[in-house]
């Protein structure tokens, strides 16, 4: 058996699969100049490292729960001219979780905040930060449901251990007093410990209504406002884009 065939078949042993798939122009480039042995090889470790890179972008995304995959470059920051793109394009660098800050979206429904926030998700899991994306009524009915079962610390605990959270659509629908005391716990443990993004619809003057009980709202407002970017989207809704002619009257 030739070296060559040795080396195809490590490769596979080792699942060195971008390795085998560019050997051979590699060894003909090598043959033609000795002297780029290194800058193949070189060449060729890149190529693994990209893929493997990918792979763990893909496997990081998937775990996150990302209800759609969106990035900065798909969002339409003329139909929002009066959003800071440089502040928006500024998140990228991820520094706020570095700083434990948290990121509060607010605006009308349909202004990219969710595309927004599942943006800055998708940066973070492409960093390997362990990061995840829940709507927050079904992260209430989660920790409802733990409550019944008598594990709700292990459930708070779990949503307590990401470094990035991401919570949608609070105050969507009205919450009550027993499980927004629930919220609170969560929002508790995880302040000045790590970042979390809220998308919502509700000015913050609104949460006392939304949560039941003015007191444990202002709780909340009060560790997520404390270190915090907040950023208010004024606009039009993206999903009524090109159909604005069908609400007029001529």
């Amino acid at each position: 058996m030739s070296n060559y065939t040795k080396i195809l078949n490590d490769f596979d042993s080792l699942g060195l699969m971008t390795f085998r798939n560019n050997f051979n122009e590699s060894v003909d480039r090598v043959n033609s100049d000795p002297a780029t042995i290194l800058d193949e090889f070189y060449e060729l470790l890149e190529i693994e490292k990209s893929f493997r890179q990918e792979r763990v972008n893909k496997s990081m995304i998937v775990t996150s729960h990302f209800p759609f995959l969106k990035t900065f470059e798909d969002y339409d920051f003329s139909y929002q001219p009066k959003l800071n793109r440089e502040e928006i394009l500024d998140l990228k660098n991820l520094r706020f979780i570095e700083e434990k800050e948290n990121i509060v979206f607010i605006g009308t429904p349909g202004t990219g905040k969710t595309h927004l926030a599942v943006s800055i998700g998708i940066e973070s899991s492409k960093n390997r930060l362990q990061t995840y994306f829940i709507n927050c009524n079904e992260l209430i009915l989660q920790l409802k449901k733990a409550q019944q079962e008598n594990r709700l610390a292990r459930r708070l605990k779990h949503f307590y251990s990401y470094s990035l959270l991401i919570i949608d659509e609070v105050g969507f629908l009205p919450i009550n007093k027993e499980d927004s005391n629930l919220l609170f716990q969560l929002i508790s443990m995880r302040y000045e410990k790590h970042s979390t993004i809220f998308t919502t619809n509700k000015g913050f003057n609104h949460w006392g209504e939304t949560f039941g009980d003015p007191v444990i709202a202002n709780a909340m407002l009060d560790r997520i406002l404390h270190h915090s970017k907040v950023i208010q989207i004024i606009g039009p809704s993206y999903r009524m884009k090109g159909k604005e002619n069908l609400f007029n009257d001529d």
